[in-house]
């Protein structure tokens, strides 16, 4: 139940994250960095919100690395889809190397 609870989190903790880091490249470009930069830390506000529980509750079950590992992969997870629907960007073979290097990643950092 923690992993689960963990994982839902961070998921939702990384689609606030990735709309505050990057949306504004979209939808404020006629605005000053300042501008964006404030309604960015507006969302990100609610990124905390979930992401401090979500690695209080799962640093009961997980080590710091393992934490940080599960963050990636949900991190590229949550932005292949907002990158090509939302950000209109084209999939490449990028995409698929990434998610191997972090398979690897998450094999060598969770491995007994």
């Amino acid at each position: 139940m923690v992993g689960i609870k963990t994982v839902v989190l961070l998921a939702l903790s990384n689609v606030f994250m990735t709309f505050a880091w990057y949306a504004h490249l979209k939808d404020l470009k006629d605005k000053t960095w300042f501008v964006a930069a404030l309604i960015s830390w507006g969302i990100a506000f609610f990124e905390y919100m979930l992401q401090v529980p979500a690695n209080r509750i799962g640093s009961t079950a997980f080590t710091l690395p393992q934490l940080k590992i599960m963050q990636e992969v949900i991190t590229l997870t949550v932005f292949l889809p907002f990158a090509v629907f939302f950000m209109k960007e084209k999939i490449s073979w990028n995409y698929a190397g990434a998610a191997v290097c972090l398979a690897g990643a998450v094999f060598f950092i969770f491995r007994k």
